[in-house]
């Protein structure tokens, strides 16, 4: 299946991209005012594994740009430092993420295994552009336990597609409200060759999170090398994860760019590992306090929609777990 996918996007670029080596200008970008709506889905099944972190989901919408107004004004002017040329525009989004043991057909508790969690959420998201620098301030809220639909989701899918259905989701952390305050930096230092608008880039980044859901902090750094990178800041994904901003600006009627990158977290508390925070007893394995992601991949865009194609490899995350984590993230965005 990972073959199939990559052999897809590659076709997808190849037929075009001499043509798009001189393809006209993206009628109507000076001013990106138009919206951007992602999807992303997350699986580990892309790798053949069905645990630990198993699925997530996010559909998201990020605005053109605007000029900000009451709690976006705030948080652009007051707590991200927009300036008078900034280029500012808010979203929203909603997700799921379902985590589960390596074991699902025991129908008593694992101790030394993943607990099953669900986490169903809200985000509202602020971003700032100035010069080659991205910054971001999101707010989520929602719902750990079983009101978040894990076992809903996880196992009516598997009987959609003849797989083993999970049978531990009594098991699993309970309901608790939750609230994380994320803030993100970008910064891109972009190289280009020639006059078609290839070239590469570096992207540092650093952020954190606060709440009670996730607390950590974290550095990363993304290398691209491919057509128009102006375009965006990678690929959307699910926190926590080395994004890009949700949103992106084509120039061009046709651009693709691969991509590498790494980011490490120090992990305060994790509420799917460690359980809820205001409600002790819950299912839980030992944390670990780094953690790693290593991700690679391919992003193309045509016209108005971009299509983006991400694997990584996270190291592990709790003391016990037998080995680092796959998965695959598959992202298709559009211009509205």
């Amino acid at each position: 299946m990972r073959k199939a996918l990559l052999i897809l996007l590659t076709a997808t670029i190849a037929p075009t991209v001499a043509a798009a080596q001189s393809a006209s200008k993206f009628p109507g970008t000076a001013e990106d005012t138009l919206s951007t709506w992602s999807f992303v889905v997350e699986n580990d099944y892309f790798a053949n594994t069905d645990e630990n972190y198993t699925n997530g989901l996010r559909l998201a919408y990020v605005s053109g740009q605007r000029e900000p107004e009451g709690l976006s004004a705030f948080i652009a002017r007051k707590i991200l430092g927009a300036g008078r040329d900034a280029r500012i525009r808010k979203g929203f989004a909603f997700g799921q993420s379902i985590f589960t043991p390596q074991d699902l057909s025991a129908t008593a508790p694992l101790p030394e295994q993943h607990p099953y969690a669900g986490w169903l959420y809200g985000e509202y998201m602020v971003v700032v552009q100035q010069d080659d620098r991205i910054d971001q301030f999101t707010i989520e809220a929602g719902v750990i336990g079983p009101s978040a639909g894990g076992e809903f989701v996880q196992n009516h899918w598997h009987t959609l597609i003849g797989g083993e259905t999970a049978k531990g989701w009594d098991n699993q952390i309970g309901d608790e409200p939750g609230l994380v305050l994320s803030y993100d930096h970008q910064r891109r230092a972009l190289l280009e060759f020639g006059d078609a608008g290839f070239g590469a880039d570096l992207t540092p980044s650093f952020g954190f999170s606060i709440g009670n859901i996730q607390d950590n902090a974290r550095v990363g750094l993304t290398m691209r090398i491919g057509r128009d990178l102006t375009n965006d800041y990678g690929p959307p994904r699910v926190r926590p994860s080395l994004a890009g901003a949700g949103y992106f600006s084509p120039t061009h009627h046709f651009s693709w760019y691969f991509f590498a990158g790494a980011e490490a977290r120090a992990v305060a508390y994790d509420a799917f590992l460690d359980g809820r925070m205001f409600h002790p007893g819950d299912p839980s394995v030992p944390s670990k306090a780094f953690v790693g992601d290593f991700q690679g991949g391919l992003v193309t865009q045509i016209r108005r929609v971009q299509i983006a194609y991400t694997y990584v490899l996270r190291t592990e995350e709790f003391t016990g777990q037998d080995g680092a984590q796959q998965f695959a993230a598959i992202s298709l965005s559009a211009k509205f």
